[in-house]
């Protein structure tokens, strides 16, 4: 290996000068052993000399590819990101707290840097990771609220590592963050990403379809480890546990029956040791980066505020986060803040990449670096105390309030709202008494501050947003509202209603969604009366209120709210159709017609409005129209199994048997337990004249019947198909 040319080179504290020998008298006092050892015979020394020379360039040449974070045994280390969903950073006990919530993560944290002062850029789940995993900021990366697409064109830290020889894997725990539903381009350069959660069906827990316990995500992420092929790797471990609602297993059930949020994240601790316990067995601990984070917090009535999502406070901004350095022993504290966009970066230089020059946060080596470990740094905000900026637009998403920014700097923490608000956090530690009225000159000057970094760090849409059924639904499942913007990529100036003046509202719709989800929709019902009372230009509520009563079977007071929602939304294709199936359900079905050619017309994408458009068609008398929706619809699902069905009963009917023959045996294949499916197809084989496969058909199908069988037989998990997404 060629030497460097410099005029020396630094090896364990002694600078050597870059020749091919060393000075005659060059005798450091640590290995000295006597006096006589430096003058043995010279002949002797010279041959000593180039020994002991050529051993120290060896290691010289050795250090000089080393990684660039202390103790780091590999140019390309390992790269472990642990993300904690909705942990509050007061629960932990290596940031104060003595609830003795997080003894697993303490002991992290004492061979780890803690960042004591970190914030989330947004305090939403998908949002709030896009963040953590392209160091940008929402308005740049347009990820702003769950649903939205992550851009091909946007950094993407999976995706450098990938192309730079990493093996990548992500092992996440809820609905928020499955790529087919609401974190769409999140899989991008992962070669696993395990997800694979749906909606909850009737007969399933919440386990088995919108979320995953930790330890399972865990055992999961260990399995992949033991077999995952050779190079250096980078692992997601996302656990969800600490979300709502707060279930924790037992032991924890009933050690903490009392605060089963503080149990959710006693388990979520103890998860993390299997998965510390894990890397050491298979000796990948110390030689690991392995960087610990939660997405944001969670607020329990502060500010009157229950969840998260709408409010930039410390409850649901400042959040834990603590990185183990490759080779790191020994735990140092720093006080500098910072925020989620600086980890990318972070992990980027510790893995000796290059850090793209759209990525907008910044590397914090030199913070980890800077101080001996066990020290801890405090900040002095003018000597390089930066600020930090957060958003949260999804009030007005989601109602049509007012958009939110905050910005801390210096001893301040300001919100950019309707009626703005100014907290000295140095006396006021929890955000009680706003400032912003009396001294509106510093208010001023930092909502300049907050004006013109907003402008520096946005980068415009491509293009608008929409969600679909499908992600709303998702979204509605987890508890959270749906964009009735139908666009998270709206004007910069997103004005509305002041949150603060309207929290009460989400709070209330928020226990309906929970009601729904749960199926208990007549406690659902006086919650959403009750939102429409003070907000009654909700859109959302107008929704669930029709659906809460449509699932009791009040069909004509579904009416009332649906066709209000249309009135107000009348380009929403979800809106018609939900609009439509009430007006089925009462027997309007002339009426009903126009909705699904609406919703048809506004979403053509969907299958599940041309099959709906189909069965009005054919109630009506159709029957053409009929059949080319349901064509229609099975173009976009070929295993839609009621279009099939439905489309070959059609044929037959019109004596078209050959043409209905492949439908019905898809049918059968679809959903063997279906009695409808059997008979129709035994009727297709009679009328082609094959009496053996229709006398088969039509056995399978009594026997289907004297089993106490179903006439639309079982849908396949998560298959897809239409009438599961009623």
């Amino acid at each position: 290996m060629a030497l460097p040319s410099s005029t020396g080179l630094l090896l364990r504290g002694v600078s050597l000068p870059a020749g091919d020998t060393s000075p005659a008298d060059e005798c450091p006092a640590a290995t000295r052993r006597a006096q006589a050892t430096c003058s043995a015979p010279a002949t002797l020394m010279r041959i000593l000399r180039h020994l002991v020379w050529a051993m120290l360039l060896t290691e010289c040449a050795g250090a000089a590819t080393s990684a660039p974070l202390r103790g780091s045994a590999s140019p390309h280390p390992n790269i472990v990101l642990i993300t904690l969903d909705t942990t509050r950073a007061d629960r932990m006990g290596f940031l104060g707290s003595e609830r003795g919530l997080t003894p697993n993560l303490d002991a992290l944290a004492r061979q780890a840097v803690v960042f004591s002062r970190a914030y989330a850029q947004v305090p939403l789940t998908t949002p709030s990771h896009a963040t953590i995993l392209t160091g940008t900021y929402p308005q740049f990366n347009h990820v702003n609220y769950m649903g939205d697409p992550l851009g091909k064109a946007v950094p993407f830290l999976p995706d450098i590592l990938h192309r730079n020889g990493y093996r990548t894997a992500a092992f996440v725990g809820a609905l928020a963050l499955e790529p087919r539903r609401l974190a769409p381009g999140f899989e991008r350069g992962f070669d696993i990403y395990d997800a694979g959660f749906h909606r909850r069906g009737p007969r399933e827990d919440r386990y088995h379809s919108l979320e995953r316990r930790g330890e399972e995500v865990v055992s999961r992420s260990l399995a992949w480890l033991s077999k995952r092929p050779a190079g250096p790797f980078f692992l997601w471990v996302h656990l969800y546990d600490p979300h709502d609602p707060y279930d924790p297993p037992e032991p924890y059930k009933t050690r903490y029956q009392a605060e089963p949020y503080d149990g959710e994240i006693a388990y979520s601790d103890a998860v993390v040791a299997k998965l510390l316990a894990g890397l050491r067995t298979r000796r990948l601990f110390d030689s690991a980066l392995i960087a610990v984070m939660a997405d944001h917090g969670e607020a329990f009535g502060e500010h009157g505020e229950n969840h998260h999502g709408i409010f930039l406070y410390d409850e649901t901004i400042h959040i834990p986060l603590l990185i183990k350095a490759p080779g790191q022993h020994a735990g140092k504290r720093v006080e500098t803040r910072v925020g989620l966009v600086d980890v990318a970066p972070t992990i980027l230089r510790t893995a000796n990449l290059p850090i793209p020059a759209a990525v907008q946060g910044e590397s914090l080596t030199s913070l980890i670096k800077s101080h001996p470990a066990g020290a801890s740094d405090q900040p002095n905000d003018s000597n390089g105390q930066v600020p930090v900026y957060a958003e949260s637009g999804y009030g007005h998403l989601s109602f049509g309030w007012s958009k939110l920014q905050a910005w801390r700097t210096s001893k301040y923490l300001y919100i950019e709202a309707p009626e703005r608000e100014l907290y000295d956090q140095s006396a006021d530690p929890l955000a009680t008494h706003n400032l912003a009225a009396d001294s509106k000159a510093v208010a001023d000057t930092v909502a300049g501050q907050v004006a013109e970094f907003y402008a520096k760090t946005k980068r415009e849409a491509t293009e608008n947003t929409k969600l679909d059924l499908q992600q709303s639904e998702s979204l509605h499942a987890l508890g959270y509202m749906s964009s009735e913007s139908g666009t998270s990529s709206g004007a910069d100036k997103e004005s509305g209603a002041d949150p603060k003046l309207k929290i009460g509202i989400a709070n209330l719709l928020y226990q309906a969604l929970v009601h729904m989800q749960n199926e208990q929709y007549q406690e659902a019902v006086p919650i959403l009366e009750q939102v429409l009372e003070q907000e009654p230009n909700t859109p959302i509520a107008l929704l669930q209120l029709g659906r809460a009563y449509m699932a009791v079977k009040e069909y004509q007071k579904a009416v009332t709210p649906l066709r209000n929602l249309v009135e107000k939304k009348p380009d929403d294709a979800f809106a018609r159709y939900e609009f439509g199936c009430a007006l089925v359900k009462t027997g309007n079905w002339e009426e009903a017609a126009p909705q699904f050619e609406a919703a048809v017309f506004q979403n053509s994408g969907s299958a599940m409005m041309h099959f709906y458009l189909a069965l009005v068609y054919q109630r009506t008398s159709r029957v053409g129209e009929a059949a080319k929706e349901f064509q229609s619809a099975l173009r976009l699902d070929p295993d839609n199994f009621p279009a099939n069905l439905l489309l070959g009963r059609l044929l037959v009917m019109q004596q078209r048997a050959a043409e209905a023959l492949p439908y019905l045996r898809k049918a059968t294949r679809l959903r063997p337990d279906s009695i409808d499916a059997h008979h129709f197809l035994a009727d297709v084989y009679a009328e082609m004249g094959q009496p053996v496969n229709a006398h088969r058909e039509r056995a399978e199908a009594e026997r289907l019947k004297s089993e106490g069988g179903s006439r639309l037989g079982t849908p396949k998990e998560d298959s897809g198909d239409v009438s599961k997404q009623r």
